[in-house]
């Protein structure tokens, strides 16, 4: 696995600043982290980025590639790549998504059903094909793994899954999950197991960096609550009718965020409780790390022969992507008894137990399973018939 030390970086911007300009804009790092830092960063530029108005109309700067079409634009990002590899003489290189939030696109569209339709898409400049699709197209195609940082589509259509299958190339994402949504999935599974109801569940931020600006306007802001909105449901594995996610751009915060959440809860006999979070963090900070493991296990990923979709990966991200294009925490959640459906045949069986004999329990083999020896199914020696270590799992996982 690849030491911290051993990265390199390089990347895209539309706007032409340093990484230190950048940082010391946003007010990422504190006065002395900035001035150790600003050599390093000051070397890393940005190169001319695909930009789209259509698809990112939050989001201003003059540093774009000059392509007159998306082969063309693909071609640059591919160039880009080979250049980047040759000058920092690396054995490998990942493309990780990091760029502001795009329009929401229906996946469903002809376009991205199958490789041979997104083809014919792309020679003909389809106007639903964005920036973040050409840049997964142009990494897939050049063999270098990919994973989406962000809220928008990117790989996770059915053409392009296919096409990461295809060329053996692994590929993760959507959308990083930090902060306020990182408390979603710890809180959720809590409630859920202690059959606390959520009734509702009012979420709202405010941060004022380049992210912000961008989730400023209405088509991009969609995409990122699609995200924020869905995972609270799987997670419950019932739906919160009343799920409120707001995103506020605010300027005086810079690359700060601060979130509120107001949590309705019904417990034992009825009864209604509330839940009140507030985190303030740092944006950059709290995904900086992410980026870096990410990183780290897709080449893993690639050096230990993954194709497609790593679905282990899928616990860094709001939208966990999978190889059948279904949502990963909805497949876990299955039929749960946690459900309110659940809960009400739960409870039915209960009350139907309540007063009834307790017989004395019996093993499958007659005998009461607290008499010795071992139940039927286990294997001598602390291992489960068919050689696995108990408690170990049979998955191949990337660790």
């Amino acid at each position: 696995m690849a030491g911290y030390v051993d990265l390199v970086f390089g990347g895209w911007d539309v706007r032409d600043d340093d990484l230190a300009l950048a940082a010391a804009e946003h007010g990422v790092l504190d006065a002395a982290q900035q001035l150790l830092a600003a050599p390093a960063l000051g070397r890393v530029k940005p190169w001319p980025a695909i930009g789209s108005g259509a698809f990112c109309a939050g989001v201003q700067g003059g540093h774009r590639v000059s392509a007159r079409g998306h082969r063309e634009a693909i071609a640059q990002v591919q160039s880009d790549l080979d250049r980047f590899a040759l000058e920092s003489e690396v054995d490998a290189v990942v493309v990780v998504n990091l760029a502001s939030t795009e329009r929401w696109v229906d996946p469903a569209l002809p376009v991205f059903a199958d490789l041979p339709s997104f083809e014919r898409g792309l020679d003909r400049d389809g106007p639903d094909i964005g920036p973040a699709m050409l840049y997964a197209y142009a990494a897939l195609t050049a063999g270098v793994p990919y994973a989406n940082f962000t809220p928008s589509l990117a790989v996770d259509v059915p053409a392009l899954r296919e096409l990461a299958g295809t060329l053996g190339v692994p590929v993760a994402g959507r959308d990083g999950k930090t902060g306020q949504t990182l408390l979603k999935t710890v809180l959720a599974p809590a409630l859920r197991a202690r059959a606390l109801t959520v009734e509702g569940w009012y979420s709202t931020n405010i941060l004022g960096n380049r992210d912000g600006e961008a989730l400023h306007h209405p088509a991009s802001l969609a995409s990122k609550v699609a995200t924020k909105g869905s995972v609270l449901d799987h997670m419950l594995g019932y739906p919160v009718d009343d799920h409120v996610v707001q995103i506020t751009y605010y300027r005086p915060r810079g690359d700060d965020k601060e979130s509120w959440d107001n949590i309705d809860v019904r417990g034992f006999l009825g009864q209604r409780m509330q839940l009140k979070l507030n985190f303030l963090c740092r944006d950059s900070i709290l995904a900086a790390p992410l980026v870096l493991e990410l990183a780290r296990l897709l080449d893993l990923a690639a050096q230990r022969g993954h194709a497609g979709v790593v679905e282990p990966l899928g616990v860094f991200f709001k939208a966990p992507m999978t190889r059948d294009g279904n949502t990963l925490n909805t497949r876990c959640i299955g039929k749960s008894p946690r459900s309110r459906r659940g809960w009400a045949q739960h409870d039915q069986r209960l009350r139907q137990r309540v007063g009834r004999p307790r017989g004395r329990r019996r093993g499958r083999t007659g005998r009461p399973p607290c008499h010795g020896g071992r139940a039927r199914g286990d294997a001598p020696g602390g291992h489960r018939r068919g050689g696995a270590p108990a408690g170990r799992p049979r998955s191949d996982r990337v660790t």
